[in-house]
């Protein structure tokens, strides 16, 4: 194996989303700092935890006054999908060592598995770089959340700023998706969700009963489609 040409191909799959982290690992530092977390312990958290979604939502969560618990389930809730990942990705790993197969499953990412998923497709590609892509990427991470942390106790950036940036990731997610029916009932059923909740008062739970709500709703639009087709 050639180590350096593996890595060379990693760093240059890996570099955009390095990028990418950049614009949100910033102000998800300065929301950390917000809550009083250091940058000790910002740069363990993204090293350990290693969630962009779920590093938003904790402090955010916690500036809005939600419980522990609600916190707690929120964020194991929005990580499920990770473990669809690994285990798509797990064909790939057959014929990879386990110590390197269980990193690359702990560490993908959005964006990393896009990446890996499209690179297996391709041809040539393997287990060690995709790891790789992850290692990059997460370090990327961490280092930008850490410059957030002390971007945040230099500068007095509005908070809701610094929020958004998140929530302006997944729009963009969402407008690049394709154009189906089911796509289109899960965003709008997602979103009364979330409004519905906020009205009564439960904002903790918006986001467990949004993202629950609007996966069911394409799921039974799929399965409506589908028999209609038969």
């Amino acid at each position: 194996m050639d180590f350096k040409a593996h890595m060379k191909d990693a760093f240059l799959a890996a570099y955009p989303i390095m990028l990418g982290y950049v614009a949100i690992g910033i102000p998800c530092g300065i929301l950390c700092d917000s809550i009083g977390l250091g940058a000790l312990q910002v740069f363990i958290l993204s090293a350990l935890f290693y969630s962009g979604a779920g590093q938003f939502m904790i402090p955010n969560m916690q500036l809005a006054g939600s419980p522990l618990a609600s916190i707690i389930a929120s964020v194991s809730l929005v990580n499920t999908r990770q473990m669809l990942y690994s285990a798509s990705l797990a064909p790939e790993c057959a014929h990879a060592g386990k110590l390197v197969s269980f990193f690359f499953a702990a560490t993908v990412t959005d964006e990393s598995y896009g990446v890996s998923i499209a690179k297996f497709k391709e041809g040539g590609w393997s287990v060690d770089r995709a790891l790789m892509v992850n290692l990059f990427s997460q370090t990327s991470w961490a280092l930008s959340n850490v410059a957030g942390v002390f971007v945040g106790s230099l500068l007095d950036i509005p908070l809701p700023i610094a929020s958004f940036a998140m929530t302006s990731i997944f729009i963009c997610l969402l407008f690049t998706q394709r154009l189906t029916a089911p796509n289109v009932i899960a965003a709008v059923a997602a979103v009364i969700g979330v409004y519905i909740c906020k009205a009564l008062g439960a904002s903790g739970a918006a986001i467990i009963v949004g993202a629950l709500l609007g996966v069911a709703c394409a799921l039974v639009a799929m399965r409506i489609a589908k028999g209609r087709r038969a």
